[in-house]
């Protein structure tokens, strides 16, 4: 299979899931550091995947974000909510139009290298806290894309539609080393156990039958 799209990686678990599942298409992946709690990290996971799979990965700093966006993401652990994944609960740590900022950066490096696609991981329980995780954006965000690339690069978002339990058993089935992956918005050495987001990899990761890592 041609090697066409680039791959947007934090080094969680649904990218991560992502990079395995379109690994014969992937020529390269970019991780962004934009200076959250968790980034470092998420950017070894990421690397060890890569290498894992011998694919290409690039980090590029978006150190301006920490410096001028308001999230609980960008604030410390302290800041990061403690309870369930949901919209009431994990509303701060939103980063405004982060993925819209990671996208535009994606879509040069695509046109750069001569590929079509770029990959991002997005999934259905984002969609209720995360604008930039909508299917309306996501498509809205390609079209724009499309019109300002020579090339007409856009965006492949399989899993739009799909929930994090769906994503686990994929990834399961696939093979996926989830203890190289990393999803705590706290950032320590250990995932807390406590956050929203590791609430929902627990449950996500229950629901796959594998254990929580």
């Amino acid at each position: 299979m041609e090697k066409d799209s680039i791959i947007v990686l934090s080094g969680g678990m649904d990218s991560t899931t992502l990079l395995h599942d379109r690994k014969e298409r992937i020529a390269l992946a970019v991780t962004f550091d934009y200076g959250s709690n968790h980034n470092a990290r998420e950017i070894e996971c990421a690397r060890w995947q890569c290498a894992l799979l011998g694919i290409e990965h690039v980090v590029i700093p978006l150190m301006f974000m920490a410096e001028y966006f308001e999230s609980s993401l960008l604030a410390g652990a302290d800041a990061i909510p403690e309870g369930n994944y949901d919209e009431e609960n994990m509303r701060s740590t939103v980063v405004p139009f982060r993925n819209g900022i990671m996208l535009s950066v994606a879509c040069g490096l695509a046109e750069s290298r001569g590929l079509k696609y770029v990959l991002i991981a997005n999934h259905g329980g984002d969609h209720s806290i995360y604008p930039d995780c909508r299917p309306g954006f996501v498509a809205a965000m390609s079209e724009a894309m499309r019109a300002g690339t020579y090339d007409g690069v856009s965006i492949l978002a399989p899993y739009t539609r799909i929930d994090k339990n769906t994503i686990a058993c994929k990834g399961r089935d696939l093979g996926v080393d989830y203890s190289q992956t990393y999803s705590c918005y706290k950032g320590g050495e250990k995932p807390c156990g406590v956050c929203g987001t590791c609430r929902e990899r627990r449950a996500a990761l229950e629901a796959a039958g594998l254990p929580w890592v």
